[in-house]
């Protein structure tokens, strides 16, 4: 007999299983499940608002869920996973009815790589189709070729330092992305979270600054992540401060990151995320040769 549990903070040897789970899953389907997000809030310990649902089926952990209840205006997030030596017998539903419970019914979930069995289940949960989510790629070596950046005025370029640039860095961000809750609620314990992590390298966190000393701020910056054994490059977050929109810097801190995967990494391709509605960095993407590659897609209950 199933049973789902839902805790605020899993063990290690949970931790280890359901890392186990997502894998397995992700091999099997090409894409995990669970978000980089949702894969650090699993071992990162407890955390305010994230909860975590555990299916188990005669001691064995065969399906994973996390809710994460943190954003002041939206609903909930959810993602969940079934082992795939274990699908077809219902557990993804279980664990889907599990997430509307724990949510009061104010749900929104993703699924990742937009699977047709994952649609499926939405649709059976009763939830609509609202947000999708492009991944674009586009070629590095061989491809197009990427002119030099052109910065605005007044504007240079320098590498994050950790420890020093944190809080600016923070601050920065959460101008930038002020309407985008998931990107500009990112907070000290995030940042840290990914600086632990075996991709990060400063030398590819790009800063686009104003000033100098104790007058320096931050005007965009341009975070690039390597995916190693699948040789790609990430543009893995681009972000330009109100003040300094509309006037190129966005591109320009784009091309500077690209030329930087290329050159430097001597990386093939290279991958972005990017809302479909996003209509404006669609075409600006468009523009330097990037194509979509699969889409992930958001449901949600009613409102």
């Amino acid at each position: 007999m199933s049973d789902v549990v839902v805790v605020d903070e899993v063990s290690a040897e949970v931790v280890r299983n359901a890392q186990a789970l997502i894998d397995a899953a992700a091999a099997a389907d090409g894409q995990s499940a669970v978000s980089e997000q949702g894969r650090l809030q699993l071992r990162g310990g407890r955390r305010p608002g994230v909860r975590h649902l555990l299916l188990w089926e005669q001691g064995e952990l065969v399906g994973y869920g996390q809710l994460e209840d943190t954003d002041p205006v939206e609903a909930p997030a959810g993602e969940l996973v079934v082992h795939p030596d274990h699908r077809r017998k219902g557990y993804g539903h279980e664990l889907g009815r599990a997430l509307l419970q724990a949510s009061d019914r104010r749900l929104r979930v993703w699924a990742h790589g937009g699977h047709p069995a994952a649609r499926h289940l939405a649709r059976m949960l009763g939830l609509t189709l609202f947000r999708e989510l492009r991944q674009m790629r586009r070629p590095l070596a061989g491809g197009p070729e990427l002119p030099e950046p052109v910065l605005p005025e007044g504007v240079r370029l320098r590498t994050f330092v950790p420890g020093r640039d944190d809080a600016a860095w923070l601050a920065a961000n959460a101008a930038a992305f002020a309407h985008h809750p998931e990107q500009g609620g990112m907070t000290g314990r995030d940042l840290d979270d990914r600086k632990a992590e075996p991709w990060f390298d400063p030398k590819g966190f790009f800063l686009a600054v104003r000033g100098e000393g104790e007058d320096e701020r931050i005007a965009g910056f341009h975070w690039t992540k390597v995916h190693s054994a699948e040789q790609l490059g990430e543009v893995y977050v681009v972000g330009v401060v109100p003040g300094a929109q509309g006037g190129g810097l966005g591109r320009a801190l784009t091309l500077a990151g690209l030329r930087y995967l290329e050159r430097d990494r001597g990386l093939p391709t290279a991958m972005l995320y990017v809302d479909a509605d996003n209509k404006a960095a669609v075409t600006v993407y468009e523009r330097l040769g990037f194509q979509v590659h699969e889409v992930d897609l958001m449901y949600r209950t009613e409102l």
